[in-house]
């Protein structure tokens, strides 16, 4: 590369540098922070709710799990998670609700491809990588406890 076009690529790279709007990082990890915590608010909500109904604490987590799954995927489905999701950034995908809604939008995009092969296939597409680290982590971690503590219980 000749000394010309190493100065048009630096002016370039310098013009998109000026042209490309800055983030205000304060107020995104504020929105972050209040949404995150609104959506683990309603969660805690629905787990002090089913408390009164449920016999065990085990079930009393696992049923306000599938609750707010289905809640993040109702939400997708309205087109009030993205919503959300504009606004809260990372505070909306991080909860379950921003792995329901994952999986949710890529569903209904691809359900016109059928159910096999579009919803079924390209469903785990995005969310496929999240079960993979996130059963590799889990599997990591209780490896490691065991090798800690002597006790796989």
């Amino acid at each position: 590369m000749d000394k010309a076009q190493k100065d048009r690529r630096e002016r370039y790279q310098q013009m998109v540098r000026e042209a490309t709007p800055q983030p205000n990082r304060w107020r995104n990890a504020v929105m972050a922070f209040i949404t995150g915590g609104a959506i683990c608010t309603v969660g805690q909500l629905l787990y002090n709710l089913f408390e009164k109904v449920e016999p065990s604490r085990l079930e009393t987590t696992a049923v306000t799990q599938a609750a707010m799954i289905a809640l993040g995927a109702i939400a997708t489905g309205l087109g009030f998670y993205d919503w959300l999701a504009e606004r809260g950034g990372m505070g909306a995908a991080v909860p379950v609700t921003g792995f329901s809604n994952t999986v949710a939008s890529a569903a209904m995009e691809f359900r016109r491809e059928g159910y096999i092969l579009g919803m079924g296939a390209k469903m785990f597409v995005i969310a496929g990588p999240v079960l993979v680290y996130g059963i590799i982590s889990g599997f990591a971690v209780s490896l490691l406890r065991a090798v800690l503590t002597g006790s796989l219980f």
